[in-house]
């Protein structure tokens, strides 16, 4: 069995009288990336917050690499890392001396320190600013800066609450090369997000929180069968083909609905896309257009998160 990384059985957290989880449970195994959906306020940060200690817990249990978040913070902390939503590093500092001083901090002797800023430095591309101060960066470089400053302590798990967020396509597509470049090498990574399309590309497993709640939980695929339904979509070149063509699925024993030219047919399977093909040509039909239609992560999202 592989090890677990990330183990949280039945937490939660109240505020007063509002309940910000209530008996959440998640795991991750080592070198793997839990995604986290849910809207604002759905309990994500505050999950993070607990993991990384820096919350207690109301109630039930959370261990991180093998040691209690409650009874065992200290070895916790040394495990971790975290980069928050928004770059915590210091804009009057330069890149390299904000580096160097979080291993400095961490215990680092000069020479050590030194040598780790310089090789995170290159790994995320900011050797060229590595003299300037952060504030003169780009938020993408800033982003950069800020996963480089949670990755010092080399940690067994990395926590990332929304790192993309307000960044262009390029810097986002940079930041899930290095995601995937650190799972790679062993890292578990636990990821908040609200783009739907980096769960989809990032996370071996997926959880949906929704008011403090587990709503869903699964790989990308099999939360879309929960919730999602695939379909094959025909667009015909006459109104005349329409009806024939309805006919002609419904003896195969699928379900078309036509609307204007397109006819739109849930399906169980990919195979049968093979099957409306068969039932068309059979009646002498040639679809202009023809394709099968896969569940994405915004039906989840969209289902469950947001009721």
């Amino acid at each position: 069995m592989s090890e677990l990384m990330i183990e949280a059985t039945e937490v939660s957290k109240r505020f007063g009288d509002v309940h910000a989880l209530d008996g959440v449970s998640v795991t991750a195994k080592k070198g793997s990336v839990l995604g986290l959906l849910g809207h604002n306020g759905a309990g994500k940060t505050t999950l993070i917050n607990i993991l990384t200690t820096m919350l207690p817990l109301s109630a039930g249990s959370a261990r991180i690499a093998g040691f209690d978040v409650s009874k065992q913070s200290h070895e916790v902390r040394s495990r971790i890392g975290l980069t928050g939503q928004f770059a915590a590093v210091d804009e009057q500092l330069s890149g390299h001396d904000n580096l160097v001083l979080i291993a400095r901090l961490l215990g680092a002797s000069r020479k050590q320190a030194h040598q780790r800023a310089d090789d995170l430095l290159e790994q995320f591309d900011l050797t060229d600013a590595a003299k300037r101060n952060a504030k003169t960066y780009s938020g993408g470089m800033r982003r950069r800066l800020d996963l480089a400053a949670s990755l010092v302590g080399n940690p067994e798990v990395l926590f990332l609450d929304e790192p993309t967020t307000g960044l262009d396509p390029a810097s986002r597509l940079a930041m899930w090369e290095i995601v995937e470049k650190l799972t790679a090498d062993g890292t578990t990574v636990l990821l908040t997000t609200q783009y739907l399309d980096e769960a989809d590309r990032l996370a071996d497993t997926i959880t949906v929180l929704s008011h403090g709640k587990v709503v869903a939980s699964g790989t990308s695929s099999e939360l879309k069968a929960q919730v999602g339904q695939r379909t094959v979509t025909v667009t015909l070149d006459s109104v005349s083909e329409v009806d024939i063509a309805l006919k002609a699925i419904n003896a195969v024993g699928l379900h078309p609905v036509a609307e204007g030219l397109t006819l739109t047919t849930p399906v169980s399977a990919s195979r049968d896309l093979a099957t409306v093909v068969r039932a068309l040509d059979d009646n002498g039909l040639e679809a202009h257009e023809i394709g099968l239609a896969e569940p994405t992560l915004d039906d989840v999202y969209l289902t469950l998160a947001a009721n």
